[in-house]
């Protein structure tokens, strides 16, 4: 059997073929388009900052539970020989900022 094509399956095939083209130049037009180029960008800064942001997160829930676990027992009751000291070193320095503010002011 030959493999010679008749013209209208040649003009068939060239249809086809039109046809394809013309979808994958509408993809490429898509995929272009300055919207579509501006909207992936915004995904992309969008999902650093949420993924930089949920680093954050855990960063400082970490920190505030370790703070947490050293003047909190565990079954809940403040540890007075921490809490105490913290307590008068907070107030020792509010102290001082406020001596200090006074004497700038006279």
């Amino acid at each position: 059997m030959s493999d010679a094509r008749t013209p209208a399956q040649i003009e068939a095939d060239i249809i086809s073929r039109r046809e394809q083209l013309a979808v994958v130049l509408d993809e490429i037009g898509v995929r272009v388009h300055p919207k579509t180029i501006m909207g992936d960008a915004k995904a992309k800064a969008a999902e650093a900052v949420d993924r930089t942001a949920g680093r954050a997160f855990v960063a400082v829930n970490r920190t505030v539970s370790d703070v947490k676990a050293r003047f909190v027992s565990e079954d809940g009751a403040p540890r007075l020989e921490r809490v105490i000291p913290a307590a008068l070193l907070a107030a020792g320095v509010v102290g001082l900022i406020a001596v200090s503010k006074r004497r700038r002011k006279n």
